[in-house]
């Protein structure tokens, strides 16, 4: 999951169909979001339709499993049934080890999230980076009575996820509340090696081709820019 020098990597996420996944890496997702069953939340689609898009991600795109089960056993299971390339672990593993994950699916690649609430979630993503391929910075909150493990559209601290991403030798996902408006400045405060983006290139809950080709200029711009002035 590298990034070209100067471009981050746009991960599409709540993809629901063959033709939104194709509409996606049409306009150069470098990897495209499935979201299984969450307790809350946007995207949510069955695993037989899961499994139906990846057989069609061509390769060199990531094919990326969102995921609330805390259980490595369970989680081995999903990604059997699915077969995506990548598995986003949303909520905190507390059954088994990240270590039986790499053991029972080889050639996985592994990607936790950590919902940025405040300094703590520093500690957080120090600790599991060095088990994961790659960390998700997202804006939900797994302390309510009904958690949220995404799909929020908030923007979180962007300051922390500078600190985490300065704090940590993986690459480091963005996510959250991010829009055309905000891509540069999301871009120039967190550095991040990739963006991941649901409702802010969607209408009426459909991924919207003319947001998402707004949404890929920005970054191309943003790059443009950054490669113009020296920037990385």
């Amino acid at each position: 999951m590298k990034p070209s020098a100067s471009m981050p990597r746009v991960k599409i996420c709540c993809i629901s169909s063959i033709e939104e996944a194709r509409m996606a890496i049409r306009h150069g997702a470098a990897a495209v979001g499935l979201v299984s069953e969450m307790p809350s939340g946007p995207g949510v689609i069955g695993e037989s339709l899961i499994a139906e898009i990846v057989a069609t991600v061509p390769p060199g795109v990531a094919s990326v499993l969102l995921t609330s089960r805390q259980s490595a056993a369970e989680i081995v299971d999903q990604q059997r049934r699915v077969r995506v390339n990548t598995v986003q672990i949303c909520d905190q593993l507390t059954q088994g080890t990240y270590a039986d994950l790499r053991l029972a699916l080889p050639g996985v690649s592994l990607m936790q999230v950590i919902h940025v609430v405040g300094d703590r979630s520093i500690a957080e993503a120090m600790e599991v980076a060095p088990l994961v391929d790659a960390l998700l910075l997202d804006s939900g909150n797994q302390a309510l009575a009904i958690k949220e493990l995404g799909g929020t559209g908030r923007r979180h601290d962007w300051g922390i996820s500078r600190r985490i991403r300065d704090s940590v030798q993986v690459p480091v996902y963005l996510a959250g509340g991010l829009r055309p408006e905000n891509v540069a400045e999301a871009v120039d405060v967190v550095r991040p090696v990739g963006l991941d983006i649901c409702s802010g290139v969607r209408t009426g809950g459909r991924l919207d081709e003319a947001k998402v080709a707004a949404f890929f200029h920005a970054v191309r711009a943003t790059a443009q820019q950054a490669s113009e002035t020296g920037g990385t």
